[in-house]
């Protein structure tokens, strides 16, 4: 979990899972509480955290490109479209993060 820390594509990774977290939480328990009746309050705490995480995310993107040097044709605009689709963070990290995070671990 250390290594997650020490480089700026390892906190992309951790907040792409913070990302795909909270909407998995906002989808399957606070929307679902909210239209049963039992608690809408949940969901309203959940929804800015998750458009915060999203927002995070996009921010981090475009820094590690930057700091890595990656072609905006090549990359970068893959990891921000696949981010727009539901869980798409998970993807992007089983496809392209975690190889490239590894190769330079």
């Amino acid at each position: 979990m250390k290594h997650f820390f020490n480089s700026p594509l390892g906190r992309l990774r951790l907040t792409g899972y913070a990302e795909g977290i909270s909407l998995l939480l906002l989808v399957f328990v606070a929307v679902p509480l909210k239209y049963s009746g039992i608690t809408p309050q949940l969901s309203q705490i959940m929804g800015p955290i998750h458009g915060m995480l999203f927002l995070l995310f996009v921010i981090n993107t475009f820094r590690v490109a930057v700091e890595l040097r990656w072609k905006f044709a090549q990359t970068t605009w893959k990891i921000l479209l696949a981010c727009l689709v539901p869980f798409g963070t998970f993807y992007i990290d089983y496809k392209f993060l975690r190889p490239i995070h590894t190769a330079a671990n």
